[in-house]
């Protein structure tokens, strides 16, 4: 009996754009939307051009804990996007040509055996341009450096867990089935901080009931909150943490990542 498919991290993103770090080469706009999966592969459509790439798994590191400024799916190497393919970024050192009607140059010849090759002096020239990208450079690793400061900064509530920067979605063991509904949720664990609502796309209602301090976000879906029934549970930035079969058989992570 085949195992039963557990969404992927970049699966759970949903519709949700994100950004891969490092970025692919040669795509100038570095924002995607996750598509579908199969085998070893997962399909990402750029949400400027509309481009459509398959990544191998193998590629992917994990996706960021924190959505803010935005969601970050790490890669395992530089990658570039070469003749319809995403394949890994090779850097290539390149051999400058002789120069047509070139004189010999006797300070640049190889040195004897037993001699020391010459010293020649380089000097190099600054510019505005070479300026302004060395700012560009450095306002690129300040940025990136401000971004891992504010995530090891906003850590966790829970005791005892820490935020991961790249990692999958830790699972939690509620106590929850499809036949709970609000009175049983809060005869168990209290009643929420807040709650929210959502609408659904078959014209029901999601309801959010939000547990800060318990680092999670217990979910119903009903006509009303009368009738609403336990579907899941979400933890930060919009992950599955908790998960159940439907009525008709399927496992709602789906649900809960659209």
């Amino acid at each position: 009996m085949p195992a039963p498919h557990i969404p992927t991290p970049l699966e759970q993103l949903g519709h949700r754009p994100f950004s891969f770090y490092p970025a692919i080469q040669s795509i100038q706009h570095n924002e995607w939307q996750f598509c579908r999966a199969r085998g070893d592969e997962i399909q990402v459509v750029n949400t400027k051009s509309q481009q459509e790439l398959w990544i191998p798994r193998r590629f992917l590191s994990g996706v960021s804990s924190i959505e803010e400024p935005f969601v970050i799916v790490g890669l395992l190497k530089e990658l570039e996007y070469r003749e319809g393919l995403v394949v890994p970024l090779v850097r290539r050192v390149i051999e400058m040509p002789v120069a047509v009607n070139d004189v010999p140059r006797p300070w640049l010849s190889a040195p004897q055996p037993g001699q020391l090759a010459s010293v020649v002096g380089i000097r190099v020239e600054s510019s505005a341009e070479s300026q302004k990208g060395r700012k560009l450079m450095g306002a690129v690793a300040a940025g990136i450096l401000t971004c891992i400061v504010g995530m090891v900064i906003f850590r966790d509530a829970t005791a005892g867990s820490r935020a991961r920067f790249f990692g999958s979605p830790t699972r939690l063991a509620l106590p929850f089935t499809g036949a709970d509904d609000y009175e049983s949720v809060v005869g168990r664990i209290g009643y929420p901080e807040f709650t929210r609502t959502r609408p659904s796309p078959d014209g029901q209602i999601f309801y959010l009931l939000r547990y800060p301090d318990r680092g999670f976000t217990v979910v119903l879906r009903g006509a009303d909150r009368s009738e609403a029934s336990y579907v899941g549970a979400l933890g930060r930035g919009g992950r599955v943490v908790h998960a159940i079969t439907l009525p008709n058989g399927q496992n709602s992570a789906a649900l809960l990542a659209r």
